[in-house]
């Protein structure tokens, strides 16, 4: 349910909040399945986020019930995609929007990309869907231009870090939807935010947010720590 205090000004659901109703989908549905973060965790292994998109025709309003489906669409040795549906729980045919996302899975010691397939004998590939449309743009690499802007440069807590130990991938969208006023909420519509993490950032970390706008109704943010290293960028086209 989209719950009121999880709503924005408007009376509707937060996108970062949507955000993690997908990666919770995306867990609960690996786990059901025999390889979601508390299992791999006991292995010394984890699923990592590397890109995620989310469309929206519009956004549920508060006490509106949904549905949140995922499914596998593709899976490599160190990279699977997978996608997101989100409808009207009274009325499947009401299509809120969809998201695509690609997950690595990596060593918890080493933080490097490990085997996908190493696991239960590749068991993945028995739960990919080829025929479950996701009719979203996958999206691809965010340019950004050197005339890119400092617009804010924020510390890290106990509050931006989750399960992995790193930044939470939906606190990285969150922050950089501060970077714009409420006012420009009011009269802007986010249609279409795609974000890819590049490396890991830790609590006590500094980030620095660089923004520019390289099209009418689009804005493209590079985030970094600590002043130059890139840890993700990110693109929000908005329908007004």
């Amino acid at each position: 349910m989209a719950e009121p205090f999880h709503c924005d000004f408007s009376g509707r659901l937060f996108l970062g909040h949507l955000g993690n109703h997908m990666l919770n989908a995306a867990d609960f549905h690996s786990t059901a399945r025999g390889f979601g973060m508390k299992y791999l965790m006991s292995i010394q292994r984890s699923w990592v986020l590397s890109r995620l998109a989310i469309e929206m025709n519009e956004m549920p309003e508060q006490y509106t019930r949904f549905i949140v489906e995922t499914w596998v669409e593709s899976a490599m040795r160190y990279f699977t995609s997978r996608n997101f549906r989100v409808v009207d729980a009274a009325d499947p045919q009401k299509v809120y929007g969809y998201g695509r996302s690609i997950w690595a899975m990596i060593d918890t010691e080493t933080r490097q990309p490990t085997d996908i397939m190493a696991i239960d004998n590749g068991a993945i590939n028995n739960w990919i869907v080829t025929d479950h449309d996701c009719p979203i743009d996958k999206g691809g690499r965010v340019k950004m231009s050197a005339e890119a802007r400092l617009q804010s440069t924020i510390d890290t807590h106990y509050n931006d870090v989750d399960i992995n130990g790193h930044i939470n991938s939906v606190k990285y969208i969150e922050h950089v939807l501060d970077l714009w006023p409420i006012e420009w909420h009011r009269q802007h519509t986010i249609k279409r935010l795609e974000i890819a993490y590049v490396a890991e950032a830790h609590a006590g970390e500094r980030l620095s947010f660089y923004q520019e706008q390289p099209a009418a109704g689009e804005y493209a943010v590079r985030i970094c720590k600590d002043g130059n290293t890139e840890v993700a960028r990110c693109k929000i086209t908005t329908n007004t």
